[in-house]
């Protein structure tokens, strides 16, 4: 799904790192699971949860064979971001994400608009298209709406955190994310026997950084390149 600070462009390079050793019938776990851009491209058993209770409807009502709405005008798409309680749950997930700027939650309207060139391009037409063909590879994945220190985690499993970047996102369900809080959290679930793994720019020193790479930025007020990084807890 296109979402605001989606892995999908790195998935198929860091998923390797995280599942060389993975033993059979564990648990991929996601507590910060978004467009789903990493666990679509996993097997087995997997678990993921959001904060978003929009999104995690949508994924379950798309699970249960629902099919998005055809089109989100200018007009319906304020509408829905001013009046989300009268609208069904999933509508205000693909009008947040598919019918916003970017997939970046309500920002401003991006679902339509007319290109440089002259020619009209729907992109939340688009949009669902593309999230239709990911369905079939998140048919089997149970969804939890919680906060991410909240979710259940099956024993030794494999979590993979991609989090408000503590140098670009300062809110997490409209309030400050707690960093420090987050860190800790990653290393009490290492020492419960878990294998953590975290995206980030940058991390504290007992945070190992296993892969890294450089990627163009596409957030349009940040610099235009940056180098995204994968940190493993080192005990």
């Amino acid at each position: 799904m296109k979402y605001m600070g989606s892995k999908n462009r790195v998935a198929k390079e860091i998923l390797p790192i995280m599942l060389k050793n993975r033993m059979p019938n564990q648990y991929f776990v996601e507590p910060f699971v978004g467009g789903s851009n990493v666990i679509d491209k996993v097997d087995g058993n997997r678990l993921a949860s959001d904060n978003n209770k929009y999104l995690i409807e949508l994924y379950h009502k798309l699970q249960n064979g629902y099919k998005p709405i055809d089109f989100i005008s200018r007009e319906d798409y304020y509408d829905i971001k001013l009046n989300k309680e009268k609208h069904p749950m999933e509508v205000v997930a693909l009008c947040g994400i598919l019918a916003s700027y970017n997939g970046n939650w309500f920002r401003a309207y991006g679902g339509y608009s007319e290109t440089k060139t002259g020619n009209d391009r729907n992109y939340y037409a688009e949009g669902v298209r593309n999230l239709m063909n990911q369905v079939p590879n998140i048919i089997n994945v149970e969804y939890k709406y919680c906060e991410y220190d909240k979710l259940e985690i099956p024993p030794k499993s494999i979590i993979y955190c991609d989090p408000p970047y503590q140098s670009t996102d300062k809110t997490y369900k409209e309030k400050q994310f707690n960093h420090d809080d987050f860190w800790d959290w990653c290393r009490t679930k290492t020492n419960e026997g878990h294998n953590v793994f975290v995206s980030e720019y940058n991390a504290p020193n007992d945070f190992k950084c296993i892969w890294q790479k450089e990627l163009p930025n596409t957030h349009p007020k940040q610099k235009k390149t940056s180098i995204e990084k994968l940190f493993e807890y080192i005990r």
